[in-house]
């Protein structure tokens, strides 16, 4: 988390400050903004490797101050407006693409403003390899089902328990209960209860109309800015099919009991 502060440089309002950010994911906040502040993010990889990252940031429900804009040998693009937060907004954009410059909007009270966002750095395969990104709704291919049990940050076996649909940020929260935990790179999923039951949430985009039903799903997903969103969730009995099948086959690209 970095958190720089205008306050410093109110007697330099035309003041540009640099931030240097070397993580994958974190945040920043900009409190009581005033000239301009130019974000470097510098992950701890190799430059050659700079070509193949994606950048994605999601301002901060309650951000204002500063307009956001993407910055390349001094030509500026507008990226997030001053107060057009959009609940759930992600802005993405290759790495190489440019940098993040943020200027401070006049304000009559600059305390009562606060410029913020969360940022992710990922390769640029992992971002179009989910398949949400381009079509939300549409069904995974048995090839992609396979390929999301190696490669997704979560997969578990569960069912739907309910599903809370969230109209102003178009979100659909699927509330699952976990019969078998495969794998999760974040406590996403954990014991609750007395009962002891595995339970979790995940996000999906509310146009896909995701319902409470019967039956166990195999769920895999990525986890993005903190929240599990879903990839593919074919039923479990379609996926215990057509892993046997490529096993059968020596084609399933990685191992993983089915039952």
């Amino acid at each position: 988390l970095s958190s720089p502060s205008g306050l410093t440089h109110e007697s330099h309002k035309k003041d540009v400050e640099q931030v240097y950010l070397r993580c994958s994911e974190g945040s920043i906040e900009w409190m009581y903004p005033t000239g301009a502040l130019i974000v470097n993010l510098r992950p701890n990889t190799s430059p050659a490797s700079y070509k193949h990252l994606t950048v994605c940031i999601k301002p901060f429900k309650d951000s204002a101050g500063a307009n956001i804009y993407l910055e390349k040998t001094g030509e500026l693009k507008l990226l997030v407006r001053d107060g057009d937060c959009s609940p759930s907004k992600v802005y993405c954009f290759g790495y190489d693409q440019g940098g993040l410059f943020i200027e401070a909007t006049p304000q009559q009270d600059i305390s009562r403003k606060i410029t913020g966002f969360q940022y992710e750095l990922m390769s640029k395969g992992m971002a179009s390899d989910l398949h949400t990104v381009s079509a939300p709704c549409r069904p995974c291919s048995d090839t992609e089902v396979l390929l999301a049990v190696c490669t997704s940050d979560f997969v578990i076996r569960g069912s739907i328990q309910d599903v809370t649909n969230q109209a102003e940020e178009q979100e659909s929260i699927i509330h699952v209960g976990v019969n078998k935990l495969y794998r999760q790179k974040s406590k996403v999923f954990q014991l609750t209860g007395e009962s002891g039951n595995w339970r979790g949430q995940i996000k999906t985009p509310l146009e896909c109309g995701v319902k409470p039903g019967d039956g166990d799903f195999l769920f895999t997903g990525r986890m993005h800015f903190g929240e599990a969103r879903l990839g593919c969730a074919p039923r479990f009995k379609d996926f215990q099919r057509m892993y046997k099948e490529a096993k059968d086959k020596g084609l399933n690209p990685c191992e993983i009991g089915p039952d």
